[in-house]
């Protein structure tokens, strides 16, 4: 959540698109960005969890963010990247349309996330951020990877600030 007092400070966001929509998350999750590699597939696993890559030993399950929003089916083009991020103890890549840029927004720049139901849980959301005529969803990545029914990681023990 953004802070509301007096000592609120700036926050550094990673800008992606999924579809015509972009979306933010705190960069402090963010590991790497990768281009897309088919992962390798796991029976029984849900439609967006397209499968796992081997990332330098280490196995990384891949989130399909399109697909898991229900945003409809993606295309895997050369501008299709893998946003690596750490969440509490565990790595997991998520596949988004591309990349825009990091951003800076002031506190004044963000604004509550309205209560619409959609795929995204409100609780998932930090707000909208505004930079000029852009808008930006903040994700509050986190929560949503350690939504039970993302399945993907086990309660992060402590919650993890959008940025410093």
């Amino acid at each position: 959540m953004v802070e509301t007092s007096s000592k609120r400070t700036d926050i550094e966001v990673l800008s992606f698109r999924l579809g015509k929509e972009e979306y933010g998350i705190g960069i402090l999750t963010v590991q790497e960005i990768r281009g897309y590699e088919a992962p390798t597939r796991i029976a029984n696993a849900p439609a967006y969890l397209l499968g796992v890559l081997n990332l330098r030993g280490q196995i990384v399950p891949i989130v399909d963010m399109r697909l898991r929003f229900g945003l409809g089916a993606a295309r895997y083009d050369g501008l299709t990247v893998v946003i690596i991020l750490n969440i509490g103890q565990h790595v997991i890549g998520m596949v988004v349309d591309g990349v825009s840029d990091v951003v800076t927004l002031a506190p004044e720049q963000v604004r509550p996330a309205p209560a619409l139901g959609g795929s995204i849980d409100a609780e998932c959301l930090h707000g909208l951020g505004t930079v000029g005529e852009r808008m930006l969803i903040l994700l509050d990545i986190e929560r949503l990877m350690t939504a039970p029914e993302m399945g993907l990681v086990s309660n992060v023990s402590t919650a993890l600030p959008l940025a410093a």
